[in-house]
């Protein structure tokens, strides 16, 4: 299990209703998951919409749960933007 941290950026800050905060998981799948499970669906709806970083490289098209996570590595959560 690794310790890091999730940033969130426009529409998934409003959403999440923080700026930021630690997670603990082996995957961008688990650490996504535990963030939604007390959050309400406009939460999901924007997490599903949005792209990640992890460390500053782009996770793409590549399945959450492959993913891994290693101590400290920090997740940004990016919906999309407008204006581009």
């Amino acid at each position: 299990m690794a310790r890091g941290t999730i940033r969130y950026w426009a529409a998934a800050r409003a959403a999440a209703g923080v700026e930021s905060e630690p997670y603990e998981a082996a995957t961008l799948a688990e650490a996504l998951h535990s963030a939604g499970a007390a959050r309400d669906a406009e939460f999901a709806r924007v997490v599903a919409r949005s792209s990640f970083l992890v460390d500053g490289t782009p996770v793409g098209t590549r399945p959450h749960d492959s993913v891994a996570l290693h101590d400290g590595a920090v997740i940004e959560v990016l919906p999309p933007f407008a204006g581009g």
